[in-house]
């Protein structure tokens, strides 16, 4: 009807569905579930269901649910669930700031306000884009697997960073950084690809981190030790003055 509501999926009503599990997770689903059949056949359930418990904390770690993305171009969005553990004035990295042929770095080479986003094995891992745009970078260091939450891990983790430009030219970085049981960051997107706000462009497998870098000037909107979500937590608005008590400075 006209002026309905309607949710994600173009339905004016919404129920509970079971999160999909993403296909980079399905053959280690696949490995723990043959795991189980042999424990069981092998040792019975005291074998079985240790490993039964495996398998769907495994299937659980790759759940990728649907995400509702505000459409707003002033928005900037959580790329990763996770916990808030720092908010600091930094100079981006260099692999960030550096010419890459262009004529102009990707970022500027100057102190812009970082957000850190530590994720549990227990959040999910698909990250999403923090706006819509064009990937102007990608770039993958290798590196350390040291605790995911220490501020050396930034400089020193295997660590992937993205560049994303809006069609005014704002840019955002955001940076994918490998923790202690972390081994693999993959990618879903390239440099050139065009992307929507909240769009998933990769995952980290097994606890981590993820950094964003705001333009400058950009105030965040959340704090240190709030939960957010992917796709839909907003952690800034660009060209806004901050939010205090629910007033506008």
């Amino acid at each position: 009807m006209p002026g309905e509501i309607l949710d994600n999926r173009g339905r004016g009503s919404a129920g509970f569905t079971w999160p999909a599990i993403h296909p980079e997770g399905r053959k280690f689903g696949a490995i723990a579930a043959a795991l189980c059949l042999a424990g069981v056949l092998l040792g019975g359930s005291l074998l079985g269901w240790p490993l039964a418990v495996l398998t769907l904390g495994v299937l659980a770690f790759f759940r990728d649910p649907e995400r509702v993305t505000p459409r707003d171009d002033s928005m900037i969005v959580a790329p990763a669930d996770g916990l808030v553990t720092q908010i600091r004035t930094v100079v981006p990295p260099r692999e960030m700031t550096a010419d890459d042929g262009s004529g102009r770095p990707a970022l500027a080479d100057g102190p812009v306000t970082r957000i850190s986003i530590f994720m549990s094995v227990f959040d999910v891992h698909v990250n999403r884009t923090p706006i819509g745009g064009t990937i102007r970078r990608v770039v993958y260091i290798p590196g350390k697997f040291l605790n995911a939450d220490l501020d050396k891990a930034s400089e020193e983790n295997e660590r992937q960073h993205f560049v994303v430009e809006r069609g005014d030219g704002v840019r955002v970085g955001f940076t994918q950084i490998a923790g202690l049981v972390a081994r693999r960051i993959v990618p879903f997107v390239k440099a050139g690809d065009i992307v929507a706000s909240g769009q998933r462009v990769g995952l980290i497998r097994f606890g981590s981190r993820v950094d964003v870098y705001l333009p400058a000037g950009t105030e965040p909107r959340v704090l240190i030790g709030q939960r957010i979500v992917a796709g839909e937590t907003v952690l800034a608005l660009l060209g806004q003055a901050p939010m205090i008590e629910g007033v506008r400075q």
